[in-house]
C-alpha cells in the first residue's frame, strides 16, 4: 500500500541522484490567464524528465543486477540513467515509432535498446519475458509502490515551497505520478486541489473513474506519447478514487498552442505531455494560485520548429 511515509523514505534515498526542482510563477503567464500560474520544473532534472525520481528510488532497493523496464522514452531513460548511476545493467524495450531524440538519449545511458509493439501492454509483455529469460529485474513505469513513491517527493517539495497554492495541476499517463503527487499534498494540506489532465483520445483515468474500475482501451493516440497508455494503474485509479478532485481532458491542438505559449512567453522548453497541464487553463480556471507541474522536456527538435513556426 502506497503511503506518506514511504514518500519520505523516498525522499532520503534519492536525495543525492535527484535534484529539487525550482517552483516559479511565470509572471507572463499569470497575466495572460489571470491567475498566478507556478510551474513545478520538472524538466530541469539531469535527464530533463520528474521519472529519475521513481526509477532510481525502486532501482536503489534491488537487488538484481540486470534491470529491465519497458517504455515510450522517459521511464527508460530514467531506468538507465539510475543503472549508470548504480552500475547496473539495463534493457528497455521501446515502441517501434519512438521519438529519435529518446531513443538516442537511452542508448547514450549505456542502455540496450529493444523496438517492440506500439502500445504499452505489449512492451511490458516483452520486457517480463526478457527478464525472466536472463534472470533479471523488471521496473513498472507507473504501478508499483516504490515507484510512485518517489513521484511523490514532488509533492513534497511544492508544499515545502508553497504551501498556501489552491490546486495542482498533473498530467496522467498511467498514474504514478498523480497518485505520488496526491498522496503527498493531502495527507500535507487536505484543503488543497488536485487535478489530472490527459488527451482526450486516452481518457484512460476518466473512464476507470465512470466505470468504477480500471478499464482497458482498445487504443489511443495523441500528440502527448507519454500519456497514451491504455490503462490507468492500480495505484493511481485506487489514489484518484480517494485524493484526485477532478480529470480534464484537453485536445492536441491545446496541447501544441500551450507548448508554444510556454516556449515564447515563460521561456520554458517542454514536451507535449508536459504541456496538457497548461493547455488546461486555456479552458478552465481551476484556482487562484496554481501549480502547474512541467514534467519533462524530452521533445522532438522537429516538432519543437514546427510549433515555434506555426
Amino acid at each position: 500500500m502506497l503511503t506518506f511515509g514511504k514518500i519520505l523514505q523516498a525522499k532520503k534515498r534519492i536525495k543525492h541522484a535527484v535534484t529539487k526542482t525550482p517552483l516559479i510563477e511565470s509572471p507572463a503567464l499569470s497575466k495572460i490567464f489571470s491567475v498566478k500560474v507556478y510551474l513545478k520544473l520538472e524538466c530541469y532534472q539531469p535527464i530533463r524528465v520528474f521519472k529519475l525520481r521513481g526509477a532510481y528510488n525502486k532501482i536503489s532497493l534491488l537487488e538484481s543486477e540486470h534491470i529491465f523496464a519497458a517504455s515510450s522514452g522517459n521511464h527508460g531513460l530514467a531506468v538507465a540513467y539510475s543503472c549508470r548511476q548504480l552500475g547496473k545493467k539495463c534493457t528497455v524495450v521501446v515502441p517501434q515509432n519512438i521519438i529519435q531524440e529518446k531513443l538516442e538519449a537511452i542508448e547514450e545511458m549505456g542502455a540496450t535498446v529493444v523496438r517492440y509493439g506500439k502500445y504499452h501492454h505489449e512492451r511490458e509483455a516483452e520486457a517480463k519475458r526478457l527478464a525472466q529469460e536472463m534472470n533479471g529485474a523488471f521496473v513498472h513505469p507507473f504501478d508499483d509502490e516504490e515507484v510512485v513513491a518517489g513521484q511523490g517527493t514532488i509533492g513534497l517539495e511544492i508544499f515545502e515551497d508553497l504551501p498556501e497554492a489552491d490546486c495542482v495541476v498533473v498530467p496522467v499517463g498511467g498514474g504514478g505520478l498523480i497518485a505520488g503527487v496526491a498522496t503527498a499534498l493531502k495527507t500535507l494540506n487536505p484543503s488543497i486541489k488536485i487535478y489530472g489532465v490527459e488527451p482526450q483520445s486516452a481518457p484512460k483515468l476518466k473512464e476507470a473513474l465512470k466505470a468504477g474500475k480500471p478499464v482497458q482501451l482498445s487504443s489511443t493516440s495523441s500528440i502527448a506519447d507519454g500519456l497514451i497508455s491504455t490503462t490507468i494503474g492500480k495505484i493511481g485509479f485506487e489514489v484518484a478514487q480517494k485524493f484526485v478532485d477532478e480529470v480534464y481532458s484537453v485536445s492536441d491542438q491545446m496541447i501544441l498552442d500551450a507548448l508554444k505559449i510556454l516556449v515564447t512567453k515563460a521561456h520554458v522548453i517542454a514536451e507535449p505531455s508536459a504541456a496538457t497541464t497548461l493547455a488546461l487553463l486555456s479552458q478552465k480556471k481551476v484556482g487562484e494560485k496554481v501549480v502547474l507541474i512541467i514534467s519533462g522536456a524530452n521533445i522532438s527538435l522537429k516538432l519543437l520548429q514546427q510549433i515555434l513556426q506555426g
